[in-house]
């Protein structure tokens, strides 16, 4: 509320100031918005997510509680990370490899090594990942990250996402 003298002012002969505010305010938001060059189509705006180009393998810790747990490491073009399978009563594991952010559309190969707790067979297997485009901000929007994933199976090594669920199968 503005004080003059002392004596408060009515709301009333604020409004038109509160208005040209308001619509200053506004047109701030749309310069910022076309200066960040960031109108995909005319009705989309970009949003801030980041993302890094890699390979990522996912699993139900769950799936290794037979053996005790495993450690599980996946590599691709030389870079590894390994993990814990995990609490079982947690609903996914992951491990995620990054790859340069311009490695583009190609082919690379993952290996996996899955070593349970208890028992001797580890689990080894070899896939090639078809990298492909993401772009978590929208259709003309930074970044382009190359990314694929796979789930890791106690058995069978990697195997294919689709119809991956945290809950079971």
């Amino acid at each position: 509320m503005e004080v003059r003298s002392g004596v408060p002012s009515s709301g009333i002969s604020r409004l038109p100031r509160r208005r040209g505010g308001v619509c200053r305010v506004l047109l701030s938001l749309v310069s910022v918005v076309s200066v960040a060059g960031c109108m995909g189509e005319a009705s989309s705006a970009c949003t801030l997510a980041d993302m890094d180009s890699g390979v990522s393998v996912v699993w139900r810790p769950a799936d290794f509680q037979g053996s005790g747990g495993a450690t599980l490491r996946v590599c691709v073009d030389g870079s590894c990370e390994e993990r814990a399978s995990g609490d079982p009563s947690v609903p996914m594991g992951l491990a995620s490899v990054r790859l340069p952010h311009d490695v583009g559309a190609k082919k690379v190969a993952v290996e996996l090594t899955v070593t349970p707790v208890k028992g001797d067979s580890v689990v080894m297997d070899t896939a090639q990942a078809q990298l492909t485009e993401e772009r978590p901000n929208g259709p003309n929007c930074e970044p382009v990250a190359w990314v694929a994933s796979f789930r890791a199976d106690p058995v069978r090594g990697l195997v294919s996402t689709e119809g991956f669920s945290a809950q079971g199968d």
